[in-house]
């Protein structure tokens, strides 16, 4: 079965972005190796916000071949929007309802994993119905102060297992856990 994992960058505390959305904190470092992680998903889940920001995003002509390497790689993958706006869109799928037993049915499909992308209200709910299979959080070199924090409004705590850590030169560290089903 597929798993749900869910990428992110998070500040050291605990932000997803900052208080007016900015996520020019966020760091790439060659030594990520976020081309592997990329060639492990099929699927990409995201909010709608985050998809009309991010799903067709094309770097511009001047940028380096790895930027718009990614971008190609990244916008090869098949795209499902969660939304509370139900449209037609010929590069995604529009997912308004049953959240839960719709996520199961594409986890049941042949293929490789899938990336929850987000936005904020997105992983949210997805933390909420337990629907994430592992949790990849590089934490950055920063502290914001303020702005949308990764864990909000839990309804009960969410116990976790480490499972990898990995440091990288600019000083992020990604720990990956998966919670523990009870």
């Amino acid at each position: 079965m597929k798993k749900i994992i869910l990428d992110v960058a998070v500040t050291l505390d605990g932000f997803i972005e900052g208080p007016n959305g900015e996520i020019d904190w966020c760091i790439m470092d060659d030594d990520m190796d976020f081309d592997g992680f990329i060639a492990g998903i099929d699927t990409i889940f995201y909010g709608r916000v985050s998809y009309d920001a991010w799903g067709n995003y094309q770097p511009d002509t001047n940028a380096s071949a790895t930027e718009q390497r990614l971008w190609q790689a990244v916008h090869s993958k098949k795209k499902v929007v969660f939304s509370s706006q139900d449209r037609q869109d010929g590069k995604a799928t529009f997912i308004v309802a049953d959240i839960a037993n719709k996520v199961n049915e594409i986890k049941e499909q042949e293929g490789m994993d899938i990336w929850l992308y987000g936005g904020a209200s997105l992983i949210k709910t997805f933390i909420q119905l337990k629907l994430v299979d592992t949790f990849r959080i590089s934490v950055h070199p920063i502290a914001l102060g303020s702005g949308k924090p990764l864990f909000e409004n839990l309804k009960e705590r969410i116990g976790l297992r480490l499972i990898g850590t990995n440091t990288f030169k600019s000083g992020v560290v990604q720990l990956i856990y998966e919670p523990e089903r009870r």
